[in-house]
């Protein structure tokens, strides 16, 4: 009677699950075995969750991975930025300390006009950035920089960072820094041609853009001064003998001298220091888009 009584107990309370849509196993342990052979899920369950908790495992030890690669390289370019900076300061100091030396001349800023002005400001970042790349640098100086001049506002204005710039910003004249007979001033109208850098010298580069062409006004400046004067082995006009480079005139009925930029002298003179080679630094630092013609040349190079 207590064997027919139970087995009627588990009929009951199987009944009362399938109504309520819950199966058997779930009802505990002591149902399923009144209930006889039905299969239990935990184990199913037990091994789903284990696999869960691999799997998230493993995405998380990828995503380390990652994240240390990605450290890893940081690390390699921020070491190899670091290496590279060191090297160049390293280069600066020591054109600081033995030369060559560049100076800007900002004494003729004040013909220039507010957009002239940015120009040569932008030129002067690039002039310094140029400077600081190169793998024999000059070491630079800005003279007659007056504190709250036009150019002294466009210098910060327009240039991140300017007050860490490794050179020589000063309000004095180069005459009152460096001997009369150890400045040259580079002038496209000096009749002397440049040979070579000496890194005894200090060269002058006139503080001008393009749009501020005011003839021979770098030649009287330094003529007035006393000062030695050179230019660039460039010959404009195509008429005149050549030298190393002869430019040729935009209009062929006018003869007009060819009046770089002092980013270009720059470009030139750093090349010709690195190649020792005229024909190679003009090359290098000025485009042939006017033309040009080197000496062993049968005609115009034109792009």
């Amino acid at each position: 009677m207590e064997g027919g009584s139970a087995a009627g107990e588990a009929a009951a309370l199987r009944e009362a699950l399938r109504l309520l849509r819950i199966e058997p196993s779930a009802a505990g342990p002591s149902a399923a075995r009144a209930g006889g052979a039905e299969p239990c899920s935990r184990n199913v369950l037990r091994k789903r969750r284990r696999w869960e908790r691999v799997l998230a495992a493993r995405r998380r030890r990828r995503r380390q991975e990652r994240e240390r690669s990605r450290a890893r390289r940081a690390g390699g370019r921020g070491a190899a930025r670091r290496h590279s900076k060191a090297l160049a300061e390293e280069r600066l100091l020591e054109a600081r300390a033995s030369g060559p030396r560049l100076c800007v001349d900002l004494g003729m800023a004040d013909s220039m006009t507010l957009k002239e002005t940015s120009r040569l400001a932008s030129q002067i970042r690039r002039l310094y950035g140029a400077n600081r790349q190169a793998e024999k640098p000059f070491w630079l100086y800005l003279t007659e920089f007056v504190v709250g001049s036009l150019i002294y506002e466009e210098c910060f204005r327009m240039n991140d960072g300017f007050s860490n710039y490794l050179m020589d910003t000063t309000q004095e004249s180069y005459l009152d820094l460096f001997p009369l007979d150890a400045i040259v001033y580079l002038t496209p109208d000096s009749e002397n041609v440049l040979e070579d850098i000496d890194p005894k010298k200090v060269y002058i580069l006139g503080g001008l853009v393009d749009e501020s062409i005011h003839k021979k006004l770098t030649l009287r400046r330094a003529q007035e001064q006393s000062l030695q004067t050179a230019r660039l082995p460039i010959l404009p006009d195509v008429l005149q003998p050549v030298e190393y480079v002869a430019w040729l005139a935009m209009d062929n009925s006018v003869r007009a001298w060819y009046i770089p930029l002092f980013l270009t002298v720059f470009d030139v003179l750093s090349t010709y220091y690195k190649t020792r080679s005229w024909p190679d630094a003009l090359k290098a630092g000025v485009s042939s888009g006017k033309g040009y013609v080197l000496p062993d040349a049968e005609k115009p190079c034109q792009e």
